[in-house]
């Protein structure tokens, strides 16, 4: 835990108590803050109350007696509408901030010159973090993990100079760090996401510039125009600059390209970093996610050739394109983390030869931009909500498709099939291009689900743990 000594004496009002609401209540707690905290489920406030945490009702508090208003990044700040907190934190003329606003005052209070890399972005955000993180470690550093990824932020280990912190920040958490202040801030690309709770693109756009406009190095993928655009504008504004990605060669700044990262400079491309045979960093987005890793670390000053050997043993990120067994010549992939068309387009382009899992939930749009990788799909096994629909786009395209319902079906059928195709390697994906609400509760355990169907089958080569 990362005790929040800079609010020390102060009394400041806490809304939403689910797991970072918490985790942010007991740090400024043991930081001498004196916290009341509220949620709109009565059943969390019995718990927070329970473990000793102070509660009150908000809506009936005396708000002057207040210095903050903390907020919990699922509860709307601006769209579609303020929440009722917020209003009452503005008529009292009082801040309202979030985790990572405590977690940069505290860093910048107790010791500003930890290193902390903060990194966003539509897509790729986890992934660059986790493949940050184990670089750094795998080098012998001090590496602390959290924010958007899974630890919050303030359940991390307390700011010294030899600690590196790695940190992915969702476009909630930015907007709720007015002084975000990383020593390399990393944005990788844009794409629309979240308008309900940003109103615009153009929004959504500039709370993600914020990130990398107040680090002191802003390293941006320009692989889409607008995140293009804002690395021209920060460069303008003098801020320094590096430019990764991974589907295009680059002038300046670090690109993928034929399974080889390169470092452009002053007319120079020099090879830096070899991907080939890195199954958890196939496809171009991948290549944008290493040139992201390299830039950051290189950033650091970490000798390029100790960042190239400490690529080799990444294992890639928990449910996204993930090797979870192999039989032969297939690979079972888990990529229960794309829940939209963008992102299982990413997946779909890394392979030539796939048997493709998708449905659930279905977000708007569908299926229907991934057209263009339908030629790669040998067959595809539809299962939950979007079964029906996903069955007419497909075989509006002339792809085989199987209605299979859930996912143990869905794998039991595709490894039969698997038997009689001839390709040099073979995928059968699980990138369900939905979100994962109609029979499951989250992505994490559809992906679970799919890893113990694969497991289940015969003379399978397990390419990672057990999944409980």
């Amino acid at each position: 835990m990362i005790p929040i000594t800079s609010f020390k004496d102060r009394h400041v009002a806490l809304f939403g108590l689910g797991g970072s609401g918490l985790s942010t209540a007991r740090a400024l707690v043991a930081g001498g803050c004196r916290v009341t905290c509220w949620d709109d489920s009565a059943e969390r406030v019995k718990a927070a109350a329970a473990e000793g945490l102070q509660t009150a009702d908000l809506e009936s508090a005396d708000w002057s007696a207040f210095s903050s208003l903390v907020l919990a990044p699922g509860v709307p700040l601006t769209h579609p509408v303020p929440h009722w907190t917020v209003d009452k934190a503005r008529e009292a003329a009082i801040e309202v901030i979030g985790d990572v606003e405590l977690f940069c005052r505290e860093r910048r209070h107790v010791c500003p010159d930890a290193p902390l890399i903060a990194i966003t972005g539509t897509n790729g955000k986890s992934t660059t973090t986790a493949l940050i993180a184990h670089l750094l470690k795998v080098l012998g550093y001090d590496t602390q993990m959290g924010g958007n990824i899974g630890v919050p932020v303030l359940d991390l280990e307390p700011p010294v100079l030899s600690r590196y912190y790695v940190v992915e920040c969702s476009s909630y958490q930015i907007d709720l760090a007015p002084t975000l202040d990383a020593t390399v801030g990393i944005h990788m690309n844009l794409s629309p996401d979240h308008l309900d709770r940003h109103g615009s693109l153009e929004n959504y756009a500039s709370i993600k510039e914020r990130l990398v406009a107040g680090a002191k190095l802003a390293v941006v993928g320009v692989d889409d125009r607008l995140s293009a655009v804002m690395a021209d504008r920060l460069e303008l504004s003098r801020k320094p600059v590096v430019r990764i990605a991974g589907e295009r060669e680059l002038p300046e700044g670090v690109y993928a390209r034929q399974g080889e990262l390169f470092e452009a400079a002053d007319g120079a491309q020099t090879p830096v970093v070899s991907l080939a045979g890195i199954n958890s960093l196939r496809g171009d987005h991948n290549g944008q996610n290493a040139a992201a890793a390299y830039s950051a670390l290189r950033a650091l000053n970490i000798p390029a050739d100790h960042i190239a050997e400490a690529f080799k043993s990444f294992p890639g990120l928990h449910h996204r394109m993930e090797v979870v067994a192999r039989h032969g010549r297939v690979l079972y992939i888990n990529d229960s983390k794309a829940t939209n068309a963008d992102a299982t387009a990413r997946a779909l382009s890394s392979f030539d030869r796939i048997y493709w899992i998708a449905g659930g939930r279905a977000k708007d749009g569908g299926i229907r931009d991934l057209e263009q990788y339908f030629p790669q799909v040998a067959r595809a096994y539809l299962i939950g909500e979007a079964a029906e629909d996903f069955s007419r786009v497909v075989s509006n395209h002339r792809v085989p498709f199987t209605m299979c319902g859930t996912i143990d079906k869905a794998v039991e059928a595709a490894s039969r099939d698997v038997a009689t195709d001839g390709a040099a390697e073979i995928a059968v994906l699980l990138s369900p291009a939905c979100a994962s609400f109609d029979q499951f509760p989250n992505f994490e355990e559809r992906g679970d689900a799919f890893v113990r169907a694969v497991r289940a089958l015969e003379d399978i080569e397990r390419a990672n743990e057990e999944v409980a």
